[in-house]
C-alpha cells in the first residue's frame, strides 16, 4: 500500500526558510518521480516541483525552492528559501505509481510577519 507522509510545516516570516520532509514506503522509491503540490485557499492544486530530470520547477519558486530525494530514506524534500506570503497553502507529497495517483495528507505553510 503507497503511503505519503508529510512533515516540517509551519509559520515563518517572510524571508524566512522550511524544509519540508516527505516519507514514502508501499512501492520502489527510487523507480519513481516524487513530486510536491501546493493548494492556497481559493486555489486550484498546483505543481511545485518534481524531482524528474534532476529536479524541474514551477516559475514562481524557480530560484527559491530545491528538490531532493534520498533513495537510502526513502525520502524527498523541499528546501524552502526566501518565502513569500504568497508561499502560504498546504503543501502535498505526490508520485503516480502504475497509474495511479497517490497523494499525503499536506502540511500547512504559512508565510506571514
Amino acid at each position: 500500500q503507497v503511503q505519503l507522509v508529510e512533515s516540517g510545516g509551519g509559520l515563518v516570516q517572510p524571508g524566512g526558510s522550511l524544509r519540508l520532509s516527505c516519507a514514502a514506503s508501499g512501492f520502489i522509491f527510487s523507480s519513481y518521480s516524487l513530486n510536491w503540490y501546493r493548494q492556497a485557499p481559493g486555489k486550484e492544486r498546483e505543481l511545485v516541483a518534481r524531482t524528474f530530470g534532476g529536479g524541474t520547477y514551477a516559475d514562481p519558486v524557480k530560484g527559491r525552492f530545491t528538490i531532493s530525494r534520498d533513495n537510502a530514506k526513502n525520502t524527498v524534500n523541499l528546501q524552502m528559501n526566501s518565502l513569500k506570503p504568497e508561499d502560504t497553502a498546504v503543501y502535498y507529497c505526490n508520485v503516480r505509481v502504475s497509474g495511479n495517483e497517490y497523494w499525503g495528507r499536506g502540511t500547512q505553510v504559512t508565510v506571514s510577519s
